[in-house]
């Protein structure tokens, strides 16, 4: 059977390596990519006959690898609006899930508590990595999933009191659940120390689970357990950890939180650089000054500004001020806060020049960590990406257009050991988009997060075209549930 061809014709082919882009033209069919070369449709590779393809005049356009976000918790998500526009629409092709310590898999419960209710209270149904891959099969998503599995998920599976640390028998539960996950294919284990649920853990515990990962080839991505004035330490725990068990270690949304903490990327930037000479080390980062998760009395400190993002009991609050709330109802702002729980909330506790300083770092990725659950979302759910090209590459100049992309694509999947994804290369899967670089732009704010962004012209998933701009999803939902089993380094 001859398999349709897609050719991209025309375009700035920006193939994710970081190498300057070049004019030319991307030939696609079935999955994958066929061949990269000049004017393809006049001198068509030996054996292909291109008379009945497509063909996309992108004269003008960036053809870039699909972008692959290093850091997000779409793991019910993708099963709950498979269509997934908020990501896709921005040129996202595949979503990095289970961050934090929290994954759906391997933990089955009618109700979940926090945190774990970041990614929907009723969602944990899958007791194993087979039961959700199975269920990613039957949903059918338009963006491809890359699952790691939570540290936080393996101690409420295993464990009845969280706030200590595991025994000798709950530990190997813990790893026998998370061997079976990796033997599936997931891609490396998850920690939000930062969490009162996983706090009480020590690093040999987190160190052991890592070995488990290491025997499968995998990686450890982790919120740190501080990210405000023990951050350092906090670096070196994680970095000891991934060092003792001998894997790669990935430090989750980079940042200096707190005003008594802005400028220290100065201190810990240079600390990931001496950690990188003994140890494979890479961070991801979101291009905001605000991060956004559960409300938390004590991230509350009457200095930075509150955004709920939604409360159970007063769900009238979702995308208002908390300074507003709290002089309304006559309290302080830490007082609200209680009243408002169980909730969440975006924290504007990062400075400028700290994200930009992390954001230009050469081991630094790209992730959204947008919360899809969340009433009023923090905008980075539906533009962070276009706003990486728009604000800190066209309109800041941090790097180059090349660069920009790397970030967002091959550096991305040579972290995550995802196969055969993040480059433009013959016999890659053709995850691939095409972007217009002097208009694309996010248009989501803090007050209307739910917006579509400019500029994103077609995205391809697996060679099928699976949205348009302005919103056209095509009737292809072409996403898999990826498996780290299929990659060579």
């Amino acid at each position: 059977m001859t398999l349709p061809h897609t050719l991209l014709e025309g375009g700035l082919l920006v193939d994710g390596s970081g190498q300057p882009g070049w004019q030319g033209d991307l030939l696609m069919a079935g999955d994958r990519i066929v061949c990269l070369g000049e004017r393809l449709r006049a001198h068509p590779p030996q054996g292909i006959d291109l008379a009945a393809a497509e063909v996309v005049d992108c004269r003008g356009k960036v053809v870039a690898p699909g972008f692959i976000d290093a850091h997000t918790h779409d793991d019910a998500a993708v099963l709950r609006m498979p269509e997934y526009l908020p990501k896709l629409s921005q040129g996202i092709t595949t979503v990095v899930t289970g961050n934090c310590g929290i994954s759906l898999a391997p933990y089955r419960v009618a109700q979940a508590k926090p945190p774990l209710t970041l990614l929907g209270a009723d969602s944990f149904r899958y007791a194993d990595m087979a039961a959700y891959r199975d269920a990613v099969v039957a949903a059918r998503p338009s963006l491809n999933v890359a699952p790691l599995i939570g540290h936080t998920t393996l101690r409420f599976a295993a464990m009845e009191d969280l706030d200590r640390p595991a025994s000798e028998e709950e530990q190997a539960r813990m790893a026998a659940l998370l061997d079976g996950c990796m033997a599936e294919g997931a891609f490396g284990l998850s920690s939000g120390l930062f969490y009162e649920e996983a706090y009480a853990a020590p690093a040999d515990e987190v160190t052991a689970l890592a070995r488990v990962v290491a025997r499968h080839g995998g990686v450890y991505a982790t919120h740190l357990r501080s990210e405000m004035a023990t951050i350092l330490e906090a670096m070196v725990e994680a970095g000891d950890c991934a060092f003792e068990a001998g894997v790669p270690l990935v430090i989750s949304h980079h940042k200096c939180a707190g005003p008594a903490n802005w400028g220290r990327t100065e201190e810990t930037l240079p600390l990931v650089d001496r950690l990188g000479e003994r140890q494979p080390i890479a961070m991801d980062v979101y291009p905001y000054v605000a991060g956004s998760t559960v409300l938390r009395e004590d991230l509350v400190d009457g200095v930075i500004d509150v955004l709920i993002t939604w409360s159970e009991p007063h769900p009238e609050a979702g995308g208002r001020m908390l300074a507003d709330i709290a002089a309304g109802w006559g309290v302080d702002q830490q007082s609200a806060a209680r009243r408002l729980k169980p909730g969440g909330a975006c924290y504007f506790q990062m400075r400028e020049d700290d994200v930009e300083r992390v954001m230009a770092h050469p081991r630094t990725m790209i992730g959204s960590d947008g919360l899809p659950h969340d009433r009023h979302p923090h905008p980075r759910l539906w533009g962070a990406f276009p706003r990486v090209l728009a604000r800190y590459w066209r309109g800041r100049g941090l790097f180059t257009l090349e660069q920009a992309i790397h970030k967002m694509t091959g550096l991305t999947a040579r972290n995550f050991r995802i196969p055969d994804r993040g480059l433009l290369r013959a016999g890659h899967h053709a995850d691939v988009v095409v972007f217009d670089a002097e208009r694309i732009r996010d248009l989501a704010t803090y007050a209307q997060p739910e917006q579509l962004s400019e500029g994103v012209e077609a995205v391809y998933v697996n060679g099928q075209c699976t949205y348009r701009e302005g919103g056209a999803t095509l009737t292809a939902r072409a996403g898999r549930l990826l498996s780290r089993k299929d990659f060579s380094a």
